[in-house]
């Protein structure tokens, strides 16, 4: 998103107004004319929904319309069909301008990216764990055409983990299906079957964050900023000891359910493992602490397995060769192929970005080595950025469909084109 996705991350809302991201996803940001007065954005988007507040964006000092305003829904699943229906029409018969359509970033949010397609079609869900993908299909198409869905499985044994996600073709198809199941049907949604045997841990929006390296509130942010939904972080601080721990709350449970289980394990600084679990509201605070104190011990002992080969054959089994990078991520990935020789010509070469950090060159390796024909990736250093060069078209553009805008280890990816195989060929052999 251009002039859009900057406007709408950096407060676009009409001071004194509460609630304007509950619930999440229910505003949306508009590039009008500067001539459109509020009168025909109420009459356009009124037949949407219960709009709660209309805001035209003006200069400060000539009170001019700037061409932005912002609509507040009363629900989410109003603003992504008013977004679906409006984006790229005209307003009136004198303004033949097409009109730009967004959902608006939260005001929560303290970072700059858009509101992406994915984040607003695929839903976390809670599910009994004899679900199988047809009963998830079955049970959520009421909603909407649904794209795909999954199931978390545990790796080892094969069984369902009782969470599992659904992607459907339209933002607002998913955000019925949010309202309703969260709002009618609990326990398909936000919490366990009743039947469901399992031992279950409290579930709440708050999350306690553990790591033997301390970390500042602006990194803690960074991290769990991936998730949409984020509320709040608060770094605080053990004085009887150097680990780090914090608090995060998101707007919503399954924000907080897919935060938890995503970033779990994950490596910040790299070779340093977070643990990540939930905090029961109505602990006091003596539970709090003993768990903290368990948490930290955990992920000491996490840490010291996952960086020590020799202890991973000793709990796992295997032999004690070289390891495979652990790579997190809910796509599906091709099997490992071999590299190009080095001195193969380039056809294609990709640009990438990472948000919030790079991805360790080995872990990269992994998985662009994945669409085969791979000659090299590395990183720009001192930069969230890098480059991946293939030996084949084909693979590279293999390599955009299934790795663009997903997240892998925690890390966003965006995967594109870069310069021409002759623009690459021209210029000086950089060395980083």
């Amino acid at each position: 998103m251009d002039e859009a996705g900057s406007s709408a991350s950096g407060g676009g809302f009409r001071p004194g107004v509460d609630s304007l991201d509950e619930p999440p996803n229910s505003r949306i940001f508009l590039v009008i004319s500067k001539y459109t007065p509020e009168s025909v954005l109420r009459e356009r988007f009124s037949p949407f929904g219960e709009i709660q507040d209309i805001w035209v964006v003006r200069d400060k000092h000539t009170k001019e319309s700037k061409g932005i305003a912002f609509v507040k829904f009363a629900r989410s699943s109003q603003a992504c069909r008013a977004m679906e229906e409006m984006h790229g029409q005209c307003l009136g018969p004198n303004d033949s301008k097409p009109i730009k359509v967004f959902i608006a970033q939260s005001r929560s949010s303290g970072s700059h990216r858009d509101v992406e397609d994915e984040e607003l079609t695929r839903i976390f869900v809670m599910i009994p764990k004899s679900y199988t993908e047809e009963d998830l299909r079955e049970k959520f198409k009421v909603y909407g055409d649904i794209e795909y869905c999954s199931i978390i499985k545990n790796k080892v044994t094969g069984e369902s983990k009782g969470l599992g996600y659904v992607r459907y073709l339209k933002p607002s198809q998913a955000a019925q299906a949010i309202e309703n199941c969260d709002r009618k049907q609990p326990s398909e949604f936000t919490s366990f079957d009743k039947n469901d045997n399992r031992g279950q841990e409290a579930i709440s929006k708050r999350l306690s964050v553990v790591s033997r390296v301390p970390f500042t509130e602006e990194q803690l942010f960074s991290i769990f900023d991936i998730v949409p939904g984020l509320e709040y972080c608060e770094v605080q601080r053990d004085p009887y000891s150097n680990y780090g721990h914090g608090v995060v709350q998101y707007f919503n449970v399954a924000s907080a359910i897919y935060a938890k289980y995503k970033l779990h394990g994950f490596q910040y600084p790299p070779g340093n493992r977070i643990g990540v679990s939930f905090i029961d509201d109505g602990s006091n605070a003596t539970d709090l602490l003993r768990k903290m104190a368990t948490q930290m011990v955990a992920a000491q002992l996490a840490s010291m397995v996952w960086n020590n080969p020799s202890q991973q054959q000793f709990l796992f089994g295997g032999s004690s060769g070289t390891q495979l990078p652990q790579i997190q991520t809910d796509v599906v990935l091709p099997s490992c192929k071999k590299k190009a020789p080095p001195e193969t010509p380039v056809k294609e070469r990709l640009f990438i970005v990472f948000n919030p950090h790079p991805l360790p060159l080995d872990v990269l390796e992994d998985i662009f080595c994945r669409f085969g024909n791979l000659i090299e990736v590395y990183l720009v250093s001192g930069k969230n950025v890098g480059y991946a060069k293939y030996a084949d078209r084909i693979s590279a553009n293999d390599a955009i469909a299934t790795l663009h805008g997903k997240i892998l280890n925690g890390v966003r990816l965006k995967v594109m084109l870069a310069d021409s195989p002759r623009e690459e060929s021209n210029k000086r052999q950089r060395t980083y």
